[in-house]
């Protein structure tokens, strides 16, 4: 895939004329699908597939397109130059751009991951004999991808990360199922059959009777799965430097009225731990690690090239959404083995969805719990728990309220695959909490 990259760069810079400069990136995978159903391989394919985006500039104004890339030189080139006639039309008559900021260093990069990864044959034994005697459906994505930029000012970064993603649930019966995932650059037998046995002893506690606890404040335990929902709701405008610049941030009372979480919590976007490129749209490299909340305090916006333009900010490697795209929370002290313990009594949540704001301007969230959650008493599993709405400001799920965070800490990789593998991760700690409010 390298020598495929330099090719296009090559051909594109040979393609300039006059004063015109350009951008290049370029994606790409090699992956292995594998569909489960009842514990059986359902759907096994691959996908390798290739993607050049190019933005060709002319002093302030440029445009931007990408076209699709093949296993023939001839026609990519050929689409190349089909597309670059394309841009410098759009350039001629396009107009100035106040806030274009391209990274000018010719300084390069290359950073390649996971290569200890097994293959793919593997991973899915490993799958079929977690699902021996059990109802197992799920998706196993896992392969290497690629990514490249260029600039007409000598900047070559190339990355390259193997890694795997298994979500899969142990289905029960009718809307019953515990919900699992398993992901990372290196694979563990150990940290995988925990996985499944722990995923597999929810499944006798499915089989009973479920009951219905009247709405109100009660102790929870949030896995790492149901707290990712909360954490990627706060990835929506929290951390951008746009959105705090105009006043949208759900974050606005920790920015403007010192309001506080938890001095357990600490939220980085870590690049050094994630699985996404090193480097963004325009060439800026992301720091290792950029701290966002630190023992309960805002520290840092994630800044892209445009915002650093418009609110004369130092750029920080910040894709365009400024959305964390490896976000880290730090672990606490609350051992895997203690949960139930320390829960007492109070409702175990797997997961979470259909979340959404109730009031952006306080940061409260409103959603339904899913899948496998359970009533819980004297640290014991009793019954699963019929669908419950939350309604709650982070302020008192992660700060006043919240009770400890586990040591131990899940990595989840976007399981999202529309039209590549997504390279969005979050490492997150499950989080003890008390009165979280139920409405419903």
């Amino acid at each position: 895939m390298k020598q495929l990259f330099e090719s296009c760069v090559t051909h594109i810079e040979n393609s300039l004329q006059g004063a015109e400069a350009y951008t290049a990136n370029f994606k790409a995978e090699e992956s292995d699908f594998v569909r489960f159903n009842k514990s059986s391989i359902r759907q096994a394919g691959s996908v390798r597939q290739a993607h050049l985006g190019i933005d060709l500039i002319n002093g302030n104004k440029h445009a931007a397109g990408s076209t699709t890339l093949g296993a023939d030189p001839d026609t990519d080139k050929a689409a190349i130059d089909k597309l670059i006639n394309t841009l410098r039309e759009q350039t001629a008559v396009v107009p100035e751009d106040p806030y274009l900021l391209i990274n000018e260093s010719d300084k390069s990069n290359s950073v390649v991951r996971g290569k200890e990864l097994p293959q793919s044959e593997q991973l899915v034994q490993s799958v079929l004999d977690a699902g021996k005697g059990r109802d197992l459906v799920g998706i196993l994505a896992s392969g290497p991808v690629f990514a490249g930029f260029a600039s007409s000012h000598g900047q070559r970064d190339w990355y390259e990360n193997r890694s795997f993603h298994i979500d899969w649930s142990f289905y029960h019966q009718l809307d019953r199922a515990v919900k699992t995932a398993y992901a990372g650059c290196t694979w563990s037998d150990d940290e995988f059959n925990q996985q499944v046995e722990t995923a597999a002893s929810r499944i006798e506690p499915l089989s009973r009777e479920s009951i219905k606890v009247k709405p109100g404040p009660q102790r929870v335990y949030l896995t790492p799965a149901a707290l990712k929902n909360i954490t990627g709701m706060l990835g929506w405008g929290g951390f951008g430097m746009r959105a705090h610049k105009s006043k949208q941030t759900p974050l606005l009372q920790m920015v403007e009225s010192n309001a506080q979480l938890n001095k357990l919590v600490s939220i980085y976007e870590n690049a050094e731990n994630g699985v996404a490129p090193s480097f963004q749209s325009q060439g800026f490299q992301r720091p290792d690690c950029i701290p966002l909340i630190e023992n309960g305090l805002y520290k840092n916006c994630l800044v892209s090239p445009r915002s650093s333009l418009e609110y004369e900010t130092p750029c920080n490697g910040a894709y365009d959404s400024e959305a964390p795209v490896s976000l880290e929370m730090a672990g606490g002290s609350l051992k895997r083995e203690e949960i139930l313990q320390k829960l007492d009594t109070g409702i175990w949540i797997d997961n979470l969805w259909y979340l959404n704001y109730s009031d952006r301007n306080v940061c409260r969230m409103t959603g339904m719990t899913r899948f496998a959650t359970f009533w819980v008493e004297n640290g014991e599993i009793v019954a699963p728990l019929e669908v419950m709405r939350f309604d709650e400001t982070v302020y008192r799920m992660l700060g006043e309220n919240l009770i400890d965070l586990t040591e131990e800490r899940e990595m989840i990789i976007d399981s999202n695959t529309y039209n590549s593998r997504s390279t969005g991760s979050t490492l997150l700690p499950g989080a003890l909490i008390d009165d979280f409010r139920f409405t419903l």
